[in-house]
């Protein structure tokens, strides 16, 4: 261990300094920043190299803010800059769609259990076969515009997704209503598995059963859209505030580039008005400015999951204990092994790199502690989820397997990266110096974005440290995801078991959840710690600092960095 603690120590300043990683949704080939090792829906912000801040007033306090700029209006820092206001067309900033846009259903806390809730869908019924879904629209819903809500904007919602001419980059999410690909692949004019049978009752017929497909629609990209008025906006809707109008407690008011977006509350909601006037999502690209404005009063809530380089500062000092606000993040870290190149192409080589690598000792050193070692690649929190059997830390024992699979002598292992991911760096750097403690040479490559993409999606990238988040409450966007025949070539896993593609395939139609769910657990084990395709690390806690006025805030049940501000309030 004392030969690669400088290393963990080196690794904490390198997170701290650059940041931490963004994630998008990605269907494994994806070219966005966020789409390489990251994936699953949005979650932390990467720390953007340019754009203007607000600079902070005056020094730290050493302890949470005792004034405040603005009166009943929320203060956050944003790393980035947003690229549109439209979620079909983006894949990495939820913030704004959380908070101007409802779903049919949506995804909620309830007696500590992530689960589906009414929404826009007042109630709902599900053919037997599980292909029929009829939706029950509240009467009551009104658009930023006045409009009112009906089941033509849904039909408007899914068949604007699926319009070739919109250039969506979400159209997975509806991918399995019934005739959406031929929409998409432009042999149809509208998706024909939609339909509103009335005003407010709109029924959705699906090509096969689809058992997520519930918690699939709470999703952000799922938000439902105005006809008249995104179609009267045309190009401007995302991009100008005023034409961008959703049924969401808070309306979009002003977007200043390279400043600040703004929103304001809507006071017609149909769930009743939030408490506080707007929320105002500030550009802060630098972290140590995040905490300078924070003890300045001039933020109001601080994601130091996002702001990595200020974790440590913040739970390590008392004055803030009161302030933290804490979660467990839906989603993975995890290295995936390519099981085409040798010498990962041996499943004793994998358990071997597996039980060489001491995965508390880089959680505690790196990340302050905050979350805890998995073996499952279902994450705690996430529907399907289990007390897994431990991945033991064993140097010895690796060494044993690695001789029986023939490297007693050791063995070369390339591991590779993007060139702007810091944080796998930092990680990559400590396994390197752990792996050649029991005789496993390792190098690091490091290649640009596009060039890791493509050999990623051809199957031909070597073993990777990854990153996946929750894009719905169901074990399939974890496992589907990663271990179908599809999908295990184009992330470069390259596993064989013909039984697990069916597995897969059949989990998806299964209606009885029980079942469903035995067999989630049997394709984890499977992958896990029978062929060990992957090898879990750790879950992460994500840690918001909120001012002591701020009353109701709570980590969404994904962990994810945006959230919706509509429950949060301000008490002086």
């Amino acid at each position: 261990m004392k030969k690669y603690l400088s290393l963990l120590m080196a690794g904490v300043l390198a997170v701290s300094v650059l940041g931490g990683c963004s994630s998008a949704f990605d269907d494994g080939s994806s070219s966005s920043a966020a789409a390489g090792e990251s994936g699953g829906a949005q979650t932390q912000a990467g720390t953007a190299a340019g754009g203007e801040t607000s600079q902070a007033a005056g020094g730290s306090n050493g302890g949470a803010a005792t004034k405040a700029a603005g009166s009943n209006v929320i203060h956050i820092p944003e790393h980035d800059e947003f690229r549109t206001l439209d979620c079909q067309k983006d894949t990495e900033f939820y913030v704004v769609p959380l908070n101007i846009y409802d779903r049919l259903v949506e995804c909620e806390v309830v007696d500590g259990v992530a689960t589906i809730v009414p929404s826009l869908a007042e109630s709902w019924d599900i053919s037997d076969d599980g292909l029929v879904y009829t939706f029950h629209l509240r009467s009551d819903v009104t658009f930023h515009n006045g409009n009112q809500f009906t089941a033509d904007d849904v039909v408007y919602t899914v068949e604007r997704m699926m319009n070739p001419a919109t250039a969506a980059v979400n159209t997975d999410f509806f991918s399995m209503i019934k005739g959406a690909n031929d929409m998409l692949e432009g042999q149809a004019d509208g998706v024909e598995g939609v339909k509103a049978l009335d005003d407010f009752t709109v029924e959705i017929t699906l090509e096969v059963p689809f058992a997520p497909f519930l918690a699939n629609l709470a999703t952000p990209s799922c938000s439902i859209y105005n006809r008249a008025a995104t179609e009267a906006a045309g190009d401007q809707f995302g991009i100008d505030p005023a034409v961008t109008v959703g049924t969401g407690p808070f309306k979009a008011a002003d977007w200043v580039l390279n400043d600040r977006v703004t929103l304001v509350r809507y006071d017609d909601y149909f769930k009743g008005p939030a408490k506080i006037d707007g929320v105002e999502l500030i550009q802060v690209p630098d972290e140590n400015t995040q905490k300078l404005m924070y003890e300045n009063g001039e933020l109001d809530i601080v994601d130091l999951s996002s702001s990595t380089s200020q974790l440590a500062y913040f739970m390590g000092n008392d004055a803030y204990k009161d302030n933290l606000v804490t979660g467990p993040e839906a989603g993975n870290y995890f290295y995936a092994f390519n099981q085409d190149m040798a010498p990962t192409d041996d499943v004793r080589v994998r358990k071997a790199i597996s039980m060489a690598i001491d995965r508390q000792t880089i959680l505690d050193q790196m990340y302050s502690g905050a979350g805890h070692v998995v073996n499952s690649m279902l994450p705690d929190g996430v529907l399907g989820s289990y007390e897994a059997e431990e991945i033991p830390y064993d140097p010895d024992g690796a060494k044993a397997l690695l001789a029986e699979a023939g490297y007693g002598d050791g063995c070369d292992l390339e591991l590779y990266q993007k060139t702007n991911d810091p944080d796998a760096l930092a990680i990559n750097q400590v396994v390197q110096s752990m792996l050649s403690q029991v005789g496993i040479n390792v190098t690091i490559k490091q290649m640009d974005e596009a060039a890791y993409l493509s050999e990623r999606k051809e199957g031909k990238l070597g073993m990777t440290r990854a990153v996946w988040w929750a894009d719905f409450n169901d074990p399939d966007n974890f496992l589907y995801t990663f271990f179908t025949e599809k999908n295990t070539k184009v992330r470069s896993l390259n596993h064989k078991n013909t039984d697990v593609y069916q597995w897969l395939e059949d989990g998806r139609k299964m209606v009885d959840e029980d079942e469903r769910m035995e067999l989630y657990k049997k394709i984890d084990m499977t992958m896990v710690q029978e062929e060990a395709a992957v090898f879990p690390l750790f879950q992460m806690d994500h840690v918001v600092v909120v001012q002591d006025w701020v009353k109701g805030f709570q980590i969404p049940w994904n962990g994810w960095t945006d959230t919706s501000y509509y429950n949060v309030s301000i008490e002086r």
